[in-house]
This record gives C-alpha cells, sequence and structure tokens, in this order.
C-alpha cells in the first residue's frame, strides 16, 4: 500500500474519531461559559479545575499503560488478540474496583489533604467515576482495535450529549423548579458545583454499560482460546507497559501539574479565584488539543499495524509533516480569532486570555512528542519515555515554584510550553539513534518559519496601527488565507492526488 493511500486512510479515520473528540470537546467546551456565569464565584470554578486536574492525573495511573500494551500485544505476532483482551479487561477491572472502594472507605482524609475537607463526598464521587473510565478505557481500545470508529464516536458522543443534559438540569433547570415536590425532596441550591461530579459520575455510568457487548464480545470470542485470562500475556503486558506507566504520569503531570500545584505556589489569597480564571482560558485553547487526541486515536493502531510494512518509515514522515501543517493552521485560526473566541468565557474572566497563544504551543510541542514517541514503542525502549518524561516534570516542577510566587498562571503556561519543547528535541535526537525515519525537516522548517512571520506581521500591525477587533480579524483572515493556499501549493495538491 503506497504512503499516499495510507495517509488517505488515517485521515479518514482521524475524521471520525475527530466526530467524538472534536465535536465532543467543542460541546464539553460550551459547559465553560455555563459553569462561569452560573457558579457564583470564579473559585467554584477553579475547584472544578483544581479536581479534574487531580482525576487526569488519576485515570493515567490506572490505567497503567494498559491501553497501549493492548494495541502492542494484540498486534504481536504469536499471541491471540482475544486473550490479551480479555487479560486486560479482568486485570483494569480487578484494579479499577479496589481504587474506587478505597476513595469511599477513606474519603474524608484524602478530602482533608487536598483542601476540600467539607466536602469529602467529591473525592468518592469522582473516585469511583475515574475508575470506571480506567476500565472503559480497554474496551473503547478494543473498539480501535476492530476498526470501529463510528461505534467508538457514537459512545464518547453519548457521554458528551449525556453531561451536558445532566449539568443543564442540576445547575439551570433545578433551580427554576426546586419547589416541585419531587425536586424538592431531594435538591438543594447552595450544594453548587458539587452538581457538576454528579453529573459526570451518572453520564459515565451510562456510558460504560452501553460498552458491555464489547466486554461480552471479547469473552466469547475467547472461547476458543485455552484461557481467558494469562499470567504469561499479563507479565509480558506489564514489562511493556510499566515504563509507560511513568511516561504516563510524568507526562499528565506536565499537563496537570499547573492547575494541581498553583493553590501551594500562589503567594495571593485569592488562589482558586486565579486558578479559575487561568482554568477557563486555558479551555479556550482546548481546540489544538481537540486535533491532538483525534489524530492520536487514529494514528496509535495505524503505527502498530504497520510497522512491519516496507513503506511505514515514509507513512510515520509523512504522518509527522501533515500533523505540523495542520497544527500550524490551527494555531493561526485561534489566534487570529481570539477576539471572537473570547466569549465563550465570561468578561470577568477574560484577563486571562493572554495565556492561549502559550498554551496552544504547549499543544503543538505535545503532539510532535507524541509522534516522535513511536521510535521507543516500537523498538520496546519504553524506557526512554519514562526518562524524559521525569525530566519533564522536573523541568515543570522547578518553573512553576521559582515563577508561579512572581508572575502567576503565566509561568504555570510557560513552563509546560518550555517542558514539551525540551522533551520533544531530546526525543527527536535519541530516536534517529534508535529508528531512521526521514521526517521532512525542510518542509517542517519552511512552514515553521512561515507561521512566525505570519505572526510577527500579525503583532506588529495590531500593536502599531490604530485598528479595532474588526479590523484585526480581517488582517488575521487575509494572513491564514496566505498560509492555506502556500499550504496547497506546496503540500496540499499531493495529499488530494489519486495515487
Amino acid at each position: 500500500m503506497g504512503s499516499n493511500l495510507q495517509m488517505k486512510i488515517l485521515a479518514k479515520e482521524t475524521a471520525i474519531y475527530g466526530v467524538s473528540s472534536i465535536v465532543g470537546k467543542f460541546l464539553n467546551w460550551m459547559l465553560v461559559p455555563l459553569y462561569t456565569y452560573v457558579l457564583q464565584q470564579q473559585s467554584d470554578y477553579g475547584i472544578v479545575t483544581n479536581l479534574y486536574a487531580w482525576t487526569a492525573l488519576l485515570l493515567v495511573v490506572l490505567t497503567y499503560g494498559m491501553e497501549t500494551g493492548f494495541f502492542r500485544f494484540a498486534n504481536k505476532e504469536g499471541e491471540n488478540a482475544q486473550t490479551v483482551y480479555t487479560t486486560s479487561l479482568i486485570t483494569l477491572f480487578t484494579t479499577s474496583m479496589l481504587f474506587a472502594l478505597a476513595c469511599v472507605i477513606w474519603q474524608a482524609p484524602l478530602a482533608g489533604a487536598l483542601g476540600y475537607p467539607n466536602h469529602s463526598e467529591f473525592v468518592a464521587l469522582l473516585g469511583v467515576t475515574v475508575a470506571i473510565d480506567a476500565f472503559a478505557s480497554i474496551p473503547f481500545a478494543y473498539l480501535r482495535y476492530k476498526k470501529r470508529p463510528l461505534q467508538f464516536a457514537a459512545l464518547k458522543l453519548l457521554f458528551v450529549f449525556l453531561n451536558i443534559a445532566l449539568n443543564l438540569f442540576f445547575l439551570v433547570l433545578c433551580p427554576k423548579i426546586q419547589d416541585w415536590g419531587i425536586i424538592s425532596s431531594w435538591y438543594n441550591p447552595d450544594y453548587g458545583v458539587g452538581y457538576v461530579f454528579v453529573a459526570n459520575i451518572l453520564a459515565t455510568a451510562i456510558q460504560t454499560a452501553f460498552l458491555f457487548p464489547a466486554v461480552i464480545e471479547g469473552f466469547k470470542g475467547s472461547k476458543g482460546s485455552k484461557s481467558i485470562f494469562s499470567w504469561r500475556v499479563l507479565k509480558q503486558m506489564l514489562r511493556y507497559s510499566l515504563p509507560l506507566l511513568v511516561l504516563g504520569v510524568c507526562g499528565i503531570m506536565n499537563q496537570t501539574l499547573d492547575r494541581i500545584l498553583f493553590p501551594f505556589f500562589y503567594n495571593g489569597a485569592d488562589a482558586q479565584a486565579q486558578l479559575g480564571i487561568y482554568g477557563a482560558c486555558f479551555k479556550v485553547a482546548m481546540v489544538m488539543m481537540m486535533f491532538t487526541q483525534a489524530f492520536r486515536y487514529a494514528y496509535e493502531p495505524f503505527v502498530f499495524a504497520k510497522h512491519k510494512d516496507k513503506e511505514s518509515v515514509a507513512a510515520y514522515a509523512d504522518a509527522m509533516k501533515y500533523y505540523i501543517i495542520f497544527s500550524y493552521m490551527i494555531l493561526l485560526g485561534m489566534i487570529f480569532y481570539l477576539d471572537l473566541l473570547k466569549f465563550i468565557i465570561a468578561p470577568s474572566y477574560w484577563e486571562g486570555l493572554k495565556v492561549v497563544p502559550v498554551v496552544l504551543w504547549t499543544y503543538i510541542f505535545q503532539g510532535v512528542y507524541f509522534n516522535l514517541s513511536f521510535w521507543y514503542k516500537l523498538t520496546d525502549k519504553t524506557q526512554w519515555g519514562a526518562y524524559f518524561s521525569i525530566l519533564g516534570v522536573v523541568i515543570t516542577f522547578a518553573l512553576q515554584a521559582i515563577f508561579v510566587p512572581r508572575i502567576g498562571y503565566m509561568a504555570s503556561a510557560a513552563s509546560s510550553t518550555v517542558c514539551y519543547l525540551v522533551i520533544m528535541l531530546l526525543s527527536y535526537f535519541v530516536g534517529r539513534k534508535h529508528l531512521e525515519i526521514p521526517y521532512d525537516l525542510r518542509r517542517i522548517g519552511i512552514y515553521t518559519l512561515l507561521v512566525v512571520a505570519l505572526l510577527a506581521g500579525y503583532y506588529a500591525l495590531a500593536h502599531f496601527l490604530p485598528i479595532n477587533e474588526w479590523m484585526k480579524m480581517g488582517i488575521g483572515t487575509i494572513l491564514l488565507i496566505i498560509y492555506c493556499v502556500l499550504f496547497y501549493r506546496l503540500d496540499g495538491r499531493t495529499l488530494i492526488k489519486k495515487k
């Protein structure tokens, strides 16, 4: 199969996964104005930002690299894919349920340690939610392995619609009908932000119930195998995946430490309010993360399935180039139309919009690093990923500890950017010695210089000319068109050209 055709297949699957990722994230994105307008204080959204940062970290811990391990061993010669699947299911179910039980039993001391002694139920709710999510990661991986992107997308969107509907019910509808008989018997108007977590656990539980057919299918498919659970397979998977756990934990810490540690490093009395502002503005930049996630869903099984193909390295190089091209396009669009996108959050949060361009660059470096990471995954040298991620945590922690007390959340945003830039470069130079991939550095360099030039021109015109917001967006539109035209002339025609 030629490289161009492979790119078309990858692009098609990325687009399908993007329905759940981009549309789903966009709809969840629309909860931000709900929270910023409905929750009583900025500090309430700070609580949401802080606790969801913790759940993101815990989800990585509870999956401990088994999702990637499943792809690796399900595609490995000599292994039975169904046994790998059911072994993963049983293992994740056991550890997830133990974690959920621990969170329920010790919710009070855990809540006190996190700074929420008056709401220990928040810890129980989020603990059970993240445990369910961890278990569900394997059935979702199975759908990707079986090339069922439409089913995957439908279930992801189901959660999104349920979560939005339940948030609207608890935060908007219930306050208006709280005196009704049935509603008044259980609804507490003072519970406020707590209903955000109630909505989440209900939506997660319902989504997971719809994954049961995929779970049952795995066990039915294993009837012809020697066993549904293999200690040998589990040991091999853990040996492969545990370094990925270190990588994943450190990686998610690089993404979430800013929101986890900010209340500890920030000297002001309004730490939760500042965190709420930062968290809301951080959400504005999530379009880039949506694209990266959609790409990842399609690219990970693509890489492991094609790594024995003679033309695979050319396909990896092309994928990197096109990822960067489209990431730059999103970057330009987000910055040029930021004066319009800012209305996604309440005006009281706009002071934090200066972090958006910084966060966008962070997501680009993170996506490139993800592309580069396959050299150590394919060569079974996952310890390198752990080394890079540990270094990233050290950089992130040090920069935040030094600069957050001085300049606040701008330091939180910049520390992640520096972190991913450093480990991205290290991964590239080290990876060249283990798996040579002919990345088109010349073309990537041309696009990078073009983007820098367009941004410099935009900021210069916006700063020195007396223009309003609409004129700024007009200038940005012209610059974005220039980028798209140059992309079409350089690579666009090749991408859409039929083999």
